[in-house]
């Protein structure tokens, strides 16, 4: 009972903060473009029925949270997008900053927002399936379960975005990118809000709050897939985090070791074809890493580790996953930057058939049937011998490649996921991955609900519209701020460098003169 009072102290201060400090700005926006209001009767009409008027404060909670969310939305048309690699109103301004850093041309695919948004949700509705025990009924059950493949997707998502830079190095259209800017943004993107959650959690979830030393530091530096025993309550989620940071630190060196695969920026036309030749054994050279990562399983089972630490949850056990999002990377560069060269007829035909929409769909179909029988393994935390780990990670990346090929291949349209309210869920994802947990964990006492006693569509709907709540005021307070700050430092470290060498050549200027 204490937690719940103090939880519902907490966000009813992020509810009032949101009103008081964005309200100003979000009117004004409202006036020119209304948002459909977030209509909070029906559900709150359900809960009073299955759990009686002791649940008021509750709802009111729901709907203060949904209304700023509402706020939130407004107010997004104006903001820059949460994705690091540009924004809906700013393609333009990254072009320019892009171009007086050396850094390539960012576009932005509106579309891969609202498929952001849906991978954050099938990813809670995993973890609400697992704790209303959903997953355990015929048929649906292991369609739910196997939800848990919406981490491929992420991975997926993150690998084709990432990668694109060094595609465009590749192709001779950017410098080599510079590591530590990449660094810097990929370390401003996700610990600030990570580490939020983290001292809420560990401080103030009751089945967290008596964490020892070694679970805050394994936590606090995403390094829970290494120690023993640290995952913990409202936390769990986060070691596929630990493994995408993992994935940061290992792309720049899987880029460096295909470095030799680019074209000559000094070739003439005549070695045009060479140039394509060697670009085109990139994608050869990925598929070949992920097809080896596959026998991670295997390797991992004869490692010296302590007890309670999985291997195969370690970045190279799920490297297929990432490879599918950066051979999407090679396939799109190979079109937009091969302009005056030729591209490889087998790269063509892969982009035509990625490109049809019909045919990805029948691809993801089959591959997410076949994942949700025993051969990719049981659902849930049920151990899996390495040929289902393998299997799963096979499935996972041909589901991925399935839903992103379409996306990145083709011109569109894609209404829903360009949408403002997908597109806005897409900048909330990464606060919805973080937060939905913790949220989840608060939602059963504070509503009266048994976990593992069904339930499944009442708790998932209110842990996805507490959810969300949480995550837009995520954003709002802590992402786009910090991100805001790391664009601010960057644009002003140019102009004082600029205004060094000025100091230093007028000084040097004046010492000649006076000699």
């Amino acid at each position: 009972m204490l937690s719940a009072v103090v939880v519902r102290s907490v966000l009813s201060g992020m509810v009032r903060r949101l009103s008081t400090k964005s309200v100003g700005s979000a009117m004004a926006t409202a006036s020119r473009n209304p948002p459909r209001k977030i209509s909070t009767g029906p559900m709150r009409s359900v809960v009073d029925r299955r759990l009686g008027p002791g649940v008021d404060i509750g709802a009111r909670v729901l709907g203060g949270l949904a209304r700023a969310a509402t706020l939130l939305t407004s107010m997004s048309t104006t903001n820059s997008s949460a994705t690091t690699h540009g924004g809906p109103d700013r393609d333009s301004d990254a072009e320019r900053d892009g171009a007086r850093r050396g850094v390539a041309p960012r576009r932005f695919f509106g579309q891969l927002e609202g498929m952001r948004a849906l991978a954050a949700i099938g990813v809670l509705t995993t973890h609400v399936a697992f704790q209303t025990r959903a997953v355990e009924l015929p048929v649906l059950g292991p369609v739910l379960g196997r939800l848990d493949l919406a981490v491929a997707l992420f991975f997926g998502l993150s690998g084709f975005l990432l990668w694109r830079p060094w595609v465009a190095a590749a192709h001779g259209a950017a410098p080599t990118p510079s590591v530590r800017r990449y660094l810097a943004h990929r370390f401003v993107r996700i610990w600030p809000a990570y580490v939020v959650v983290v001292v809420l959690v560990l401080t103030l979830l009751p089945d967290a709050k008596n964490a020892d030393l070694t679970v805050w530091i394994a936590n606090l530096t995403l390094t829970q897939v290494f120690v023993p025993l640290s995952l913990t309550a409202g936390l769990t989620q986060m070691w596929s985090l630990s493994v995408e940071v993992a994935f940061y630190a290992l792309l720049p060196i899987i880029g460096w070791a295909l470095l030799r695969l680019r074209v000559d920026r000094r070739a003439d036309q005549r070695t045009c074809a060479d140039d394509s030749g060697r670009i085109a054994w990139r994608i050869p050279a990925l598929m070949g890493l992920g097809v080896l990562s596959l026998g991670w399983a295997w390797v991992a089972m004869v490692l010296p580790v302590a007890a309670g630490v999985e291997p195969k949850n370690w970045v190279f056990g799920h490297l297929p996953w990432f490879v599918a999002g950066l051979v999407l990377a090679e396939l799109v560069g190979a079109i937009e930057l091969d302009e005056h060269r030729p591209v490889a007829r087998w790269v063509r035909i892969v982009v035509r058939v990625g490109a049809h929409r019909v045919w990805m769909g029948i691809v993801l179909v089959i591959a997410y049937t076949l994942a949700c029988t025993p051969l990719a393994g049981p659902t849930g935390l049920g151990a899996l011998a390495p040929w289902q780990f393998a299997v799963k990670m096979v499935l996972g990346a041909i589901c991925g490649f399935a839903l992103l090929a379409p996306l990145v291949l083709s011109a569109g349209p894609f209404r829903v996921l360009t949408s403002r309210v997908m597109v806005a869920l897409g900048r909330w994802s990464y606060g919805i991955f973080i937060w939905h947990l913790a949220v989840l964990a608060v939602v059963f006492p504070l509503f009266g609900i048994l976990p593992f006693n069904g339930d499944f569509l009442l708790v998932w709907a209110i842990t996805l519209g507490l959810t969300i709540g949480v995550s837009a005021a995520s954003y709002a307070f802590i992402e786009e701020p910090a991100r805001r700050w790391l664009r601010t430092r960057e644009r002003t470290r140019p102009e004082r460098s600029r205004s060094t060498v000025i100091s230093q050549t007028v000084s040097e200027t004046a010492t000649s003169a006076g000699s």
